[in-house]
């Protein structure tokens, strides 16, 4: 590891000591339904969460929510409401997004649906900042183009911005014949590729937008809990409840990761994984790093803790452990440029680590209270708008508790790496001049 990388990692020591402390964090958004799933699209600077009631006759509506996040200070953020999108009796449970589609699971099919940031005029697509009213919510029959406009009509100006959403098509992405369920969907990096993986073991792979049909393989005994592919489309690692993390090439297995072998005391099946990322390894243009997470299979009077591992892109051989405590992760995801990890747990509690470190830099013991669904980090910027303001780190999340909530890390002053060299030097010339004005002739 080169000066700059430890001298960077040295510089954020105290960051982390100073938001370690357990804080009240506001709501950003609290929906109508539980929230299962959030993504940020990097185009438009949208929020797009979901989830809902599902099927059962609680009254409890199912859809997809498009919210306008706006700075509210240098710190801190709102959002209003710019449109509900309605999946009527289909809660969505996981979703992707990118170039205007959404890929979302509902039961154990993938609905892709294309959406639209416009305004009035009909020419933007950029987020209209400033104040939103919130808007009513339509209910449209699937297929439909759906839009909503915010505001009173009587009250709109020209540039209000609405959206829109257009159903695109439905692939069955599960076929295990009791209560099916799609698991975790994903596009590739290049969005050549549709990937899904459900309660049947098998990861499907869609060329799109044609979304036909690449791969169909039987990659784990039982459920899949998640995947991630590498860019280029080189790599497909998968996790399944069989204790198994497999990295595939094309629908050939690669090989199976080990990660006890960087913690020889814990026993083989004591533990599973429950999430896997990859992540772009900072000042090292085409690097990547593959980021776990292992949770004890079964559970104790005294909890064990959770573990995170940091993998090498290229040989899969692991180069870090580290525990992150005994509350059990449910959820992981990994920022755009790849320094900052995050994890939530089946108690409510989010945290943010230094991916080079494995560090915590964050923890809110709690934030929701019940099981943390999903994550997602604000990009840096968005459209040639600063959206992360004065913090270093913004990172949403979702729960059952139907509450959208905003982490944020302020950005820490630091002193130039040259200027801190060069300080360094000057200490070391400065006690060189005393200890020969002390002891003349010991130098």
């Amino acid at each position: 590891m080169d000066i700059v990388s430890l001298l960077k990692v040295w510089l954020k020591t105290p960051i982390i000591c100073s938001t370690m402390r357990r804080r009240k964090v506001p709501d950003l958004y609290r929906a109508p339904f539980p929230l299962y799933s959030i993504k940020v699209d990097p185009a438009t600077g949208l929020v797009i969460t979901a989830g809902g009631g599902g099927a059962s006759k609680t009254g409890i509506k199912n859809a997809v929510l498009f919210l306008d996040l706006q700075l509210a200070g240098e710190h801190q953020y709102s959002s209003s409401l710019l449109h509900s999108h309605d999946t009527d009796t289909r809660a969505t449970m996981n979703m992707a997004v990118g170039d205007g589609v959404i890929a979302a699971g509902q039961d154990g099919t993938c609905c892709l649906m294309t959406f639209k940031l416009l305004t009035q005029k009909g020419g933007s697509v950029a987020p209209k900042h400033g104040n939103s009213a919130q808007l009513g919510n339509t209910r449209r029959r699937a297929g439909k183009t759906d839009s909503t406009k915010s505001g009173d009509m009587s009250d709109m100006k020209d540039d209000t911005a609405h959206v829109t959403v257009t159903a695109l098509a439905d692939v069955q992405s599960d076929l295990n014949p009791q209560d099916p369920l799609q698991k975790v969907v994903r596009f590739s990096p290049d969005m050549k590729l549709l990937l899904t993986g459900g309660t049947d073991g098998h990861v499907r792979v869609w060329e799109f937008p044609s979304l036909k049909k690449k791969f169909d393989f039987k990659a784990h005994e039982g459920e899949i809990e998640d995947l991630d592919i590498s860019a280029g489309n080189k790599h497909l690692v998968t996790i399944g409840r069989d204790f198994a993390c497999s990295v595939w090439s094309g629908n050939q297995l690669a090989m199976k990761l080990h990660w006890h072998q960087t913690v020889p005391h814990i026993a083989e099946k004591s533990y599973r994984y429950l999430a896997c990322r990859f992540g772009r390894v900072e000042d090292q243009k085409g690097s990547l790093r593959l980021y776990t997470v292992q949770i004890p299979h079964k559970r104790d009077r005294k909890p064990p803790p959770c573990y995170l591992t940091k993998w090498d892109g290229k040989s899969f051989l692991p180069m870090l452990t580290c525990p992150c405590g005994t509350e059990v992760i449910s959820t992981m995801t990994v920022c755009d440029s790849g320094m900052f990890l995050g994890l939530g747990t089946v108690t409510g509690s989010v945290a943010i680590y230094i991916a080079f470190s494995l560090q915590k830099l964050y923890y809110v013991q709690e934030s929701h209270g019940i099981v943390v669904t999903d994550l997602a980090f604000l990009p840096d910027s968005f459209k040639g708008k600063n959206i992360k303001g004065k913090n270093e780190v913004a990172m949403l999340s979702v729960a059952v508790d139907s509450r959208c909530q905003v982490h944020t890390v302020a950005a820490q002053r630091y002193l130039p790496i040259w200027l801190v060299i060069l300080l360094c030097g000057l200490m070391m010339v400065g006690v060189a001049f005393l200890l020969q004005y002390w002891f003349p002739g010991l130098l």
